[in-house]
């Protein structure tokens, strides 16, 4: 993926990102900037917790907050590109030494269809079915109200979202080669939404429009999430090179131990406490 493309539509509609003018005042230029790039499931998150934080440190710091996946987070954070790699899935051994993934919440994967297929449930076997090729047509999933071809739409290897899901539902079954790749979870979203025949898997938070499939007889939903009853939970991490230090230390410690903070994350987002 070249870096036109992995820095597409990152900056946030409510000026998240603040940028420097040439000519800016001493005491504007001398405010630290966290700089960010990785998972698109977590950017949401991160996107309000910098906004709130903003308010409770009263500007503080400014935030550059770009995305193009977990790998891509964790290969920037690495090569000291950003200050904060996000990531959405678990450390891999393959990963650059010296990278610290400091955890700030966990986070619910969702098997989604269009509403118009609403299908009632789906078990581990299903899922492998599915989405590894074994049944390509709806009318072998029991419950489909459509009989045509399956359009399973997928996340490209840099996701951290496609990492967990192969981990949590998938197990040793790969994902067949004719499944649609997507590069965030966005766009999944809107392919299973103007899809009849569509079927993916996204972050919780981007669940509006489409149907949210039952796994294992359980709701995807937050307060499953946050029981424990739901089984397709993953983690979510804000990834730095060594401890993190300075304005990123400040801020990864308020996420993790500031009421207010767990407050954000606990409206789509299960919070550590």
């Amino acid at each position: 993926m070249n870096n036109r493309l992995r820095r597409v539509g990152v900056l946030s509609a409510l000026a998240l990102v603040t940028a420097v003018p040439t000519l800016a005042p001493a005491s504007v230029a001398a405010k630290p900037t966290i700089t960010m790039s990785g998972s698109t499931s977590v950017a949401p998150l991160a996107a309000l917790l910098a906004r709130k934080y903003l308010r409770f440190c009263d500007h503080c710091v400014n935030f550059k907050l770009l995305q193009g996946g977990s790998d891509i987070g964790v290969a920037d954070v690495a090569a000291g590109r950003v200050t904060i790699g996000n990531s959405s899935r678990d450390p891999k051994p393959s990963d650059p030494g010296g990278l610290v993934f400091n955890k700030i919440a966990q986070d619910a994967i969702c098997i989604v269809t269009n509403s118009a297929n609403p299908v009632p449930g789906i078990d581990q076997a299903g899922v492998q079915a599915v989405f590894g090729g074994g049944v390509r047509s709806w009318s072998g999933v029991p419950g489909s109200t459509q009989t045509g071809t399956i359009d399973a739409f997928v996340r490209t290897p840099a996701s951290g979202t496609q990492d967990a899901f192969q981990k949590i539902f998938m197990g040793s079954t790969k994902i067949f080669s004719g499944a649609s790749q997507k590069a965030s979870n966005g766009l999944i979203q809107q392919s299973v939404t103007s899809d009849p025949s569509g079927v993916g898997y996204v972050s919780l938070a981007f669940t509006k429009g489409v149907h949210v499939v039952p796994y294992k007889g359980v709701d995807c939903t937050l307060r499953n999430a946050k029981s424990g009853q739901y089984g397709g939970v993953r983690n979510f991490y804000m990834v730095t090179r060594g401890a993190p230090t300075g304005a990123a230390k400040k801020w990864i410690t308020w996420i993790t131990h500031n009421k207010a903070a767990a407050k954000v994350v606990s409206t789509q987002w299960v919070p550590l406490n």
